[in-house]
C-alpha cells in the first residue's frame, strides 16, 4: 500500500486516483499518522425486491403428476 502525506495527495490527487483505478490502495498521513485510506470502488448489488416477481410465474395444477412412461424409462435408462 501507497502511503503520501496530505500535501502530496492534494498536489497529486489525479496520479493517486489513476493508481486507485490500477488496484492499488493508498494510505493518506497527516504528520505520520493514517487518517484516510483510497480504495478502488466496488460497486454494490441492489438489495432484493421481495415479491418483484409476483403474478409472472404460473404453476400449472397438474405440476406434480406422475411423468408419462416414456420419460420415466428414459430415467431408468431403458429409453432412448
Amino acid at each position: 500500500m501507497k502511503s503520501v502525506n496530505v500535501h502530496e495527495a492534494k498536489t497529486h490527487f489525479s496520479r493517486l486516483l489513476a493508481d486507485v483505478e490500477r488496484g492499488q490502495e493508498v494510505l493518506i498521513a497527516r504528520a505520520g499518522k493514517p487518517v484516510a485510506r483510497l480504495v478502488p470502488h466496488e460497486a454494490r448489488r441492489p438489495a432484493p425486491v421481495f415479491g418483484a416477481d409476483r403474478g409472472k410465474l404460473a404453476v400449472p395444477e397438474d405440476f406434480d403428476a406422475p411423468l408419462p412412461a416414456e420419460i420415466l424409462e428414459a430415467f431408468r435408462g431403458r429409453g432412448g
